[in-house]
C-alpha cells in the first residue's frame, strides 16, 4: 500500500489528480447534509497576536492569504530560475510562449466583458478567466505520457508562468485597496533587507523565511494582496551562493511537494465547495457564469491559438522542431484550465461585495464548468494529435 501510494506521487499527473478529488470532495461536502459543517469550518475565527499586532481571519481566508502566498513563493522561485536558465532565459525562447499568454490573458477578458456589458455588479470579474491552472494543465498531459514532445510540454510550461506572472501583475494593480503607510514603510524595509541579502548571496533559507514572515505580514496589514509578498520573497532568493550553493533550487525542491500535495489541495478543498441547491437554468446561464465559462473555453483557446499563429506567419515568433499548429490547438484548449488561480482572482474580485458569496458561487460554478471542458476537449484533442508521432 505504501509502495503505492510513492508511486502515485511520483506521477507527473499526481497533484492534478490530487486537486480534482479534493475538488469534488468540496462540492460533495457544500451539496449534502454535511454542508453546515464544511461552511462553519471555513468560517471558524482564528487569531494570532503578538503585543499590539493581530490578525484576525476566518479559516478561508488564512487558507487564501497565507497559504496561499507560500504557493506565490514557490511561483517567484518558478518564474525567476525560468528567466535565468529556462525556458524563457533569453528572447528566443520566451517570445513564443509570452505571445500566447498574452492572447490568452487579453481575449478572455475581453470575452467576458463583452457578455457582461448589461451586467455592471459582473463587471469587476473580468480577470478571472485570465489565468492556466498549471498543476492541472501538466497533469492532463502528464496522462498521455511520452507521446506528448518535449517541446509542446515546455511551450505549456513557459505560457502557463507567464500567464501567472500577467495574474500578479493584475493582482497589484487592480485588487490593492486602502493603503496603510505605515505597513508599506514596514514592507519597503523588509523588501530592502531581502534585496541586500540576494546581493550577499545569503543562502541560508531559514533568514528569508524570518524577513519574508515579517514582510507578508506588513503586506497584509497595508492593502496590497498578501500574496505579492510571496512573489518578492521568491524573486529574492539568490540562484547561486558564494560557494556555488543552489539556495533557489533547495527552497523549491523543499516548497514544490508541500504545495503540490498539501497547500494546492487544500485551497481546492476550501474554494471549490459551491452549494446547488437553489441554481436553476437561469444560474447556468448567468452572464457572469457564462462570462467565466467561455471566458475560459473560448478565450483561452481563442487568444492562445491566434496570437501564437499570427505571431509564427509574421515571422516574430517560431515553432518548435517537432511540433504542429494540430497540437498547440490542443494545448491552448487546456490553457482554458483555470482552477486555482481563477478560484484565487474570483475570491478577489467579489471579496468587498454586498452579495459576494453568491457573485463568488456564480464565478466558481463558471470556472468549473469551464475548466471540465478546456480538460476534457483538449485531452481529446491532444491525444488525437500526438498519435501519429507515437507511431513514427
Amino acid at each position: 500500500m505504501i509502495q503505492q501510494f510513492k508511486k502515485f506521487l511520483q506521477l507527473e499527473s499526481a497533484s492534478g489528480i490530487l486537486l480534482l478529488a479534493f475538488a469534488m470532495l468540496a462540492m460533495v461536502f457544500a451539496n449534502t447534509p454535511l454542508k453546515d459543517f464544511y461552511f462553519d469550518f471555513l468560517s471558524m475565527p482564528v487569531s494570532i497576536q503578538i503585543g499590539l499586532f493581530s490578525i484576525h481571519k476566518p479559516l478561508l481566508m488564512w487558507v487564501n492569504d497565507g497559504f496561499m502566498a507560500v504557493f506565490f513563493v514557490l511561483v517567484g522561485l518558478e518564474v525567476k530560475r525560468e528567466m535565468m536558465v529556462g525556458a524563457i532565459s533569453s528572447y528566443q525562447k520566451a517570445i513564443f510562449p509570452a505571445v500566447g499568454a498574452l492572447g490568452g490573458m487579453v481575449v478572455p477578458a475581453l470575452i467576458f466583458t463583452i457578455i457582461n456589458l448589461d451586467s455592471p455588479e459582473f463587471q469587476q470579474g473580468w480577470a478571472i478567466p485570465m489565468a492556466t491552472d498549471i498543476a492541472f494543465a501538466v497533469g492532463v498531459l502528464g496522462l498521455l505520457g511520452k507521446r506528448v514532445p518535449f517541446a509542446l510540454k515546455i511551450f505549456l510550461l513557459a505560457l502557463a508562468i507567464i500567464d501567472d506572472l500577467g495574474a500578479i501583475v493584475v493582482i497589484a494593480i487592480f485588487f490593492s485597496h486602502d493603503l496603510s503607510t505605515t505597513a508599506l514603510i514596514s514592507a519597503a524595509i523588509a523588501i530592502a533587507t531581502l534585496i541586500i541579502m540576494n546581493r550577499m548571496r545569503v543562502t541560508a533559507i531559514c533568514a528569508y523565511m524570518v524577513v519574508g514572515l515579517i514582510l507578508w505580514a506588513s503586506v497584509l496589514k497595508s492593502g496590497v494582496h498578501a500574496t505579492l509578498a510571496g512573489v518578492i520573497i521568491g524573486f529574492c532568493v539568490p540562484l547561486k551562493g558564494k560557494n556555488g550553493e543552489e539556495p533557489l533550487a533547495h527552497f523549491e525542491h523543499i516548497l514544490a511537494p508541500w504545495c503540490a500535495f498539501v497547500i494546492l489541495p487544500l485551497f481546492a478543498f476550501s474554494n471549490a465547495g459551491v452549494s446547488l441547491s437553489g441554481m436553476n437554468l437561469s444560474t447556468l446561464f448567468s452572464p457572469l457564469t457564462m462570462g467565466v465559462a467561455l471566458g475560459l473555453v473560448v478565450g483561452k483557446t481563442l487568444g492562445v491559438f491566434s496570437f501564437s499563429f499570427v505571431a509564427v506567419k509574421l515571422g516574430i515568433a517560431q515553432l518548435s522542431e517537432g511540433i504542429n499548429f494540430k497540437q498547440i490547438f490542443a494545448v491552448s484548449i487546456l490553457c482554458g484550465i483555470g482552477f486555482t488561480m481563477s478560484m484565487f482572482l474570483a475570491g478577489l474580485a467579489f471579496s468587498g461585495d454586498e452579495a459576494d458569496g453568491r457573485f463568488i458561487s456564480l464565478a466558481r460554478l463558471g470556472i468549473l464548468i469551464g475548466s471540465a471542458i478546456s480538460a476534457i476537449v483538449g485531452y481529446y484533442l491532444l491525444k488525437r494529435f500526438t498519435e501519429p508521432e507515437a507511431t513514427k
